[in-house]
């Protein structure tokens, strides 16, 4: 379930009809119209996974005050936040889209994210190894409650010249 929440100066549709720019023939609610609200992770973005569980009882408030108090990171920077229920069976998606912030959360049906970093050698500089930085291409295999750790893309780029 994906939730957007609007920034302090958005605003509530006056028509039902303006939620969606292709809604079906004869609907007139929201509710019955099909959803295509989407967040898209790009590879530029920022992921990172919080090492410790976090109390899933916490709405979006909450998991802000986590990313500033427990990993030293700007919530509203435009990073990616990941969080996992302390069963493992549950994660939660932070991020900041300039107008407000997206919730989302997914809990499997069967199983548990096996998966999770550990608190030892983490790869956030200056950071007390509260959080895991993964690539756009490990988060999706994140999603699916697979190992991000055996997955392996193209290399990031960089620029080719002299080196200084």
């Amino acid at each position: 379930m994906c939730r957007r929440v609007r920034g302090r100066h958005g605003r509530e549709p006056a028509d039902p009809s303006e939620w969606l720019s292709d809604a079906r023939p004869g609907g007139a609610w929201p509710e019955l119209l099909e959803w295509r609200v989407m967040l898209q992770i790009t590879p530029q973005m920022k992921i990172l996974v919080a090492v410790e569980p976090a109390d899933f009882r916490k709405g979006i408030d909450g998991l802000v005050r986590l990313c500033k108090d427990s990993l030293q990171e700007d919530p509203f920077g435009g990073a990616v936040f990941v969080f996992r229920n302390r069963r493992g069976t549950a994660i939660k998606v932070l991020v900041y889209d300039g107008q407000g912030f997206w919730l989302c959360h997914k809990r499997l049906s069967e199983g548990r994210f096996r998966w999770w970093p550990s608190a030892s050698g983490q790869d956030v500089p200056g950071q007390d190894a509260g959080a895991k930085v993964l690539a756009a291409h490990q988060l999706s295999v994140l999603f699916s409650a697979g190992d991000p750790e055996r997955t392996s893309a193209a290399p990031d780029w960089r620029p080719v010249g002299p080196r200084s």
